[in-house]
């Protein structure tokens, strides 16, 4: 079951490459001519780069450098932790926090050019639908956002089956022809993509660009292995899609060489006249289905962002009780809808947008492969000269694609990039922020120095009180104005600090540090990695085993809301200061995010200046 869920989520994006791939070879701004020798040369440079670059470096190589289960960059990008004194780690973080919001852009384009691409195909049956592809496009667009909340599961099991039969389609229509051409099956031979480079010289080149169009899901395939697991994705691949994949190609060059004039949609000439319409409708399931894997990409990334300390806080809905990594965030599926309609009307032909698909996942990709090498090194011991060899060689073909597609930002490409340079400012002001604020906020008394104020002459009163504070050390300003205001203590005083930690998971047995601090104060850590959700009664709850009992009508919860005042102090510049205040106001609530009783829950406001 997991494996036909992996179907669904994970292949939907490769899978519907046919559509469009080798169309931009042959028939694009940049196309060159389906001669027998072009087709021959562009087939083995798409069997190649389906083999090296998904087969050999994402399922063989990248997907063994899991976070304990969680894959995806900004996953890769935690193993090399703080902790882990690694030469150059300021720059593999910023890669790493770049490639991710990147993969922003890329859950953008994909729904937008894989839907429009299936609803293109109208335009080959009459052209009576061109006018209406546009609308047809949006309306399954919003429906494809609206059962987001349904969750990956319930998605994938739907979109399993659909994806099962579309492989199987594909594959047909591709065999039919190649039964027609068999000579097409010479492409296998990797010296005709050497030969294709010879004669086309830049030009073959520049074509690069569109072949990369058949692994643009290879990103979010490593992004989507913990909601799955490792064994299943492989499975899918290497039984079903891989085979499909390349009989469908394979397909489409042999009609190439038969009919060159095929080349202005190859995929919806390979089927007979009576099988064109359910194929548009099968290929627009397969095209909604393709975007689910970077959609569902797009919630983990997020979450995880959140727990590594460079997002605010965003509801997250589990949509599992099995599955924890299953989840559905409402801001940011609505953001992707909006900014997918708007690329359709703005765009308007799947033609316009692959000039900017493969931008952001080949930057992506080129970052991959640079934290991969060091993991390998640092994380697995490998030696220097076999990791530069490994790795060396996905870098020459992730730096080929790169280059091959940036060419193309003037055609489209600066999209993504805009996006990723808007979403990386984003996630380092706000971790700047942060770390702003809480230096702000320990500029306090010491905690030392408030416990040698209590005596007692200080008016006690009973039950637990709990003062959440960003800082492990210190005195929180909330417990500062609790007493300056109210002029009392509760008899037992907690000081909670949550922690995000660079790992998926934490056991449960380092969960919590506890300290007894004297005068009925306690200090507590919690820590929790970066794919799971801090919940505070449960938290406390563990604190039993030392002795401290939270009973939930007793405890009291102290929050602080900080007002934001931007000013000229040294820190980040003015800009940034205004935008993190605006994040911060519109955060998720505390209460909601903690898991914390909101009728138990007092707010003490603070103006701080940054």
């Amino acid at each position: 079951m997991l494996t036909l869920a992996a179907i669904g989520v994970v292949y939907g994006d490769i899978g519907t490459s046919p559509l469009y791939a080798i169309r931009e070879c042959f028939f694009g701004p940049h196309a060159v001519a389906p001669t027998p020798q072009n087709v021959l040369g562009v087939l083995s440079l798409i069997v190649w780069s389906l083999i090296i670059v998904i087969s050999v470096k994402y399922l063989v190589f990248v997907m063994r450098a899991d976070n304990r289960g969680e894959g995806g960059i900004l996953a890769l990008m935690a193993l090399v932790g703080p902790e882990r004194r690694i030469r150059g780690r300021r720059m593999l973080v910023t890669l790493g926090l770049f490639g991710a919001a990147l993969l922003y852009g890329d859950g953008m384009l994909t729904p937008t050019i894989s839907v429009l691409s299936a609803v293109e195909g109208l335009n080959v049956a009459t052209p009576v639908f061109s006018r209406y592809v546009i609308p047809i496009t949006i309306g399954i667009l919003v429906a494809l956002f609206s059962i987001q909340h349904r969750g990956t599961g319930k998605v994938g099991a739907l979109f399993g089956p659909v994806m099962v039969l579309w492989f199987f389609t594909i594959g047909i229509l591709g065999l039919k022809e190649i039964f027609r051409a068999p000579g097409v099956l010479a492409a296998i031979a990797p010296w005709h993509a050497v030969d294709f480079f010879l004669q086309n010289r830049w030009h073959g080149y520049v074509v690069l660009g569109a072949v990369f169009l058949v692994v643009t899901g290879g990103e979010a395939l490593y992004a989507d292995m913990g909601h799955f697991g490792p064994r299943p994705i492989r499975r899918a691949w290497f039984g079903l899609a891989l085979p499909a994949l390349l009989l469908n190609y394979f397909g489409q060059g042999g009609l190439l060489m038969n009919a060159p004039d095929a080349a202005v949609n190859p995929f919806y000439h390979l089927a007979p006249d009576w099988m064109l319409y359910p194929l548009v409708i099968l290929a627009t399931s397969a095209a909604v289905i393709a975007s689910q894997a970077v959609i569902s990409g797009a919630f983990s990334l997020t979450r995880q962002a959140v727990q590594l300390g460079y997002s605010p806080r965003v509801e997250v809905d589990h949509t599992s009780s099995e599955e924890i990594g299953q989840i559905y965030i409402p801001g940011v599926n609505w953001g992707l809808m909006l900014s997918t309609i708007g690329l359709v009307l703005g765009f308007k032909t799947s033609s316009a947008l692959a000039g900017a698909y493969g931008v952001a996942v080949a930057t992506t990709m080129v970052i991959t492969t640079l934290l991969a090498y060091v993991v390998a090194r640092e994380l697995w011991g490998w030696k220097s000269w076999m990791a530069a060899s490994v790795l060396g060689g996905f870098l020459i073909v992730d730096l080929a694609f790169f280059g091959a597609n940036i060419l193309k930002v003037w055609q489209g490409g600066w999209f993504p990039l805009v996006v990723a340079l808007a979403i990386y400012t984003l996630m380092t002001t706000w971790k700047t922020g942060r770390r702003i604020l809480a230096s702000r906020l320990r500029a306090g008394l010491a905690l030392e120095q408030f416990l040698a104020g209590v005596g007692p002459n200080t008016l006690r009163v009973p039950g637990v009180a709990v003062f959440m504070t960003q800082a492990p050390a210190g005195t929180p300003v909330t417990l500062l104005h609790n007493l300056k205001h109210n002029k009392v203590l509760h008899e037992t005083v907690v000081l909670l600090t949550i922690l995000g930690e660079e790992v998926p998971h934490v056991a449960t047995t380092a969960r919590m540090k506890f300290e007894d601090l004297g005068k009925g104060f306690y200090r507590i850590i919690g820590r929790y990695g970066f794919m799971e959700d801090p919940n505070v009664p449960e938290l406390l709850g563990l604190a039993r085993q030392f002795g401290l009992d939270c009973k939930p009508l007793e405890t009291t919860y102290f929050l602080g809301r900080e007002t934001l005042i931007p000013t000229k102090k040294p820190g980040m510049a003015i800009w940034r200061e205004h935008i993190f205040a605006f994040m911060a106001r519109n955060a998720h609530r505390a209460t909601a995010y903690f898991r914390i009783p909101p009728n138990r829950v007092v707010e003490l406001g603070a103006q701080v200046e940054l």
